[in-house]
């Protein structure tokens, strides 16, 4: 399922921000300005910005596989070059702006199969819902996703979705009902509604909290990303770049 132009506006405007960069408003000839502006921008910034607003204007179609094993999704071409593990929970907001910010380069590498993508689903913020739990229920319906073939779709709609801290968040009803929308196949309002997973993903969290390569000094949040299993400054707009030309 493709973004919508909204998503890819507020994508686009996540990189220029990440680069430093605020776009001004749009009054008036808004849209002519903005295009304007943005060849003005590639000039002076290079090329990482010039992919942001290529994305924009031309949203990337996932194609790649997936498989789900545990908590673990790998999205891509097992036998891939560049191993990438992303750490996530649905309700992080810091994890919605990475995906706004690098989800169509990563879809871009994953169906050139350049890398795989190793979606660890994690649930640290279970008690900042209301009643607590979304979290939980988030990430166990995207790990029956995986199994109901339709993952990237759902990966995408979840945080684009995505609850404030301190709301509800969507139900497990909500969330089977978005998995029928977006195609699913198999049991899947059965797999949500079971939320099989929630104890795994528990203790995941708690693995990962202890593991001194994705928590150095006992530090752990999400979005946390390892490339090679060397944790990474997702603040480096070019950190897939170099890793898979490195």
């Amino acid at each position: 399922m493709g973004r919508s132009e909204r998503e890819r506006r507020q994508a686009a405007q996540a990189r220029l921000q990440a680069a430093g960069i605020s776009p001004a408003k749009k009054s008036g000839g808004a849209a002519r300005g903005l295009m304007i502006g943005a060849v003005v921008l590639v000039v002076a910034v290079g090329a990482g910005l010039y992919v942001a607003w290529q994305n924009y204007a031309a949203p990337v179609e996932p194609t790649y596989p997936v498989a789900r094993d545990g908590v673990v999704v790998t999205a891509g071409n097992p036998a891939a070059p560049v191993t990438v593990d992303v750490y996530e929970d649905y309700l992080c907001p810091s994890c919605k702006q990475f995906e706004q910010i690098y989800g169509d380069e990563i879809t871009a590498a994953l169906n050139d199969g350049k890398a795989k993508v190793q979606y660890h689903h994690i649930a640290i913020l279970d008690d900042r819902s209301a009643p607590p739990g979304y979290s939980s229920r988030a990430g166990n319906a995207a790990l029956c996703a995986a199994d109901a073939g339709i993952f990237p779709a759902y990966h995408e709609r979840l945080y684009a979705d995505q609850p404030a801290e301190g709301a509800a968040g969507k139900t497990v009803e909500e969330l089977a009902a978005l998995g029928t929308e977006l195609g699913a196949t198999g049991d899947f309002a059965g797999c949500v509604t079971r939320q099989a997973e929630t104890q795994a993903m528990t203790d995941a969290t708690d693995a990962a909290a202890a593991d001194p390569a994705v928590a150095p000094g006992g530090r752990f949040g999400t979005p946390t990303v390892l490339v090679g299993g060397t944790k990474i400054d997702i603040n480096d707009s070019g950190w897939l770049s170099n890793a898979i030309n490195g």
